[in-house]
C-alpha cells in the first residue's frame, strides 16, 4: 500500500507536505538501517504523540512483525509472544528522572539531559512542539546536533525557532494547537507505517 498517497488522498490539506514527509521517511529509514533509534520527546498533547509514536514503532502497527527463523531458535518458545521492534524511546515517561532533574538542576533541560545520555551519533530526535518555540523541545534539539544526530520536527504556526534547527521540519496546517496535533496523528501513523513495511516487507 502506499501509505504517503493515501495520507494525501484523505487529508488533502497535508498535500504540500508530502516531500517533507517522504524526506523524514529517508531520515527515520536510514537511522535503523544504521542501528540506530529514535528519541521522541514533547509537552502535553505532543508528550501523549510521543508515547503513541514508541507504541507504533515498539510493536506491530499493521502486521504482526514475526521473529525471524535465527531469533526464533534464540528464544525459543518466547518468540510466540515477541514482535519484530524498532527501537524508539519517549523522553517524557521518566518521572522519577525528570522531577529529580528538574528540581535540582534545569527544568528546560529534562529533555536535553535525555538526549545527552542516551542518543549517540546515527541516532534520529523527533522533536515535537506545536508552536515550534518550546524551551526544552529546542533545548533537546540543540543537544542532538552536537552529538551527530538527526533532528526531524513536528511543529506548525510556521514551525518557529525550531524549524532551523532540523533537518526536516513537517509544519502542519492551521495555528490552533488542537488543530495541529490532528494532522500530526496521521502523518506520524503514515511514518510508522511506512517504516513497518520497509523492515517487515514478508510480515502479514
Amino acid at each position: 500500500m502506499d501509505y504517503l498517497q493515501r495520507l494525501c488522498e484523505r487529508y488533502p490539506a497535508l498535500n504540500g507536505m508530502k516531500e517533507d514527509i517522504a524526506a523524514a521517511f529517508g531520515i527515520m529509514k536510514n537511522t535503523y538501517t544504521g542501528g540506530g533509534k529514535l528519541l521522541i520527546c514533547g509537552n502535553g498533547g505532543s508528550a501523549a504523540d510521543s508515547e503513541h509514536i514508541v507504541g507504533e514503532l515498539m510493536k506491530g502497527l499493521y502486521k504482526k512483525r514475526p521473529l525471524k527463523e535465527k531469533e526464533k531458535e534464540q528464544f525459543g518458545r518466547l518468540s510466540d509472544h515477541l514482535q519484530g521492534a524498532l527501537p524508539a524511546i519517549a523522553l517524557t515517561g521518566h518521572a522519577a528522572l525528570s522531577t529529580a532533574f528538574l528540581n535540582d538542576v534545569d527544568p528546560q533541560m529534562v529533555f536535553a539531559q535525555q538526549v545527552y545520555g542516551y542518543g549517540m551519533e546515527g541516532d534520529t530526535l523527533i522533536a515535537m512542539s506545536t508552536s515550534g518555540d518550546s524551551r526544552n523541545v529546542l533545548n533537546a534539539a540543540r543537544v542532538a546536533k552536537a552529538k551527530g544526530m538527526k533532528v526531524i520536527g513536528f511543529t506548525g504556526h510556521g514551525g518557529g525557532l525550531l524549524r532551523e534547527m532540523c533537518d526536516i521540519c513537517l509544519v502542519a496546517p492551521g495555528s490552533i494547537t488542537a488543530d495541529i496535533q490532528e494532522y500530526h496523528l496521521p502523518i506520524y501513523h503514515t511514518l510508522c507505517a511506512m517504516l513497518e513495511e520497509y523492515f517487515f516487507p514478508d510480515a502479514l
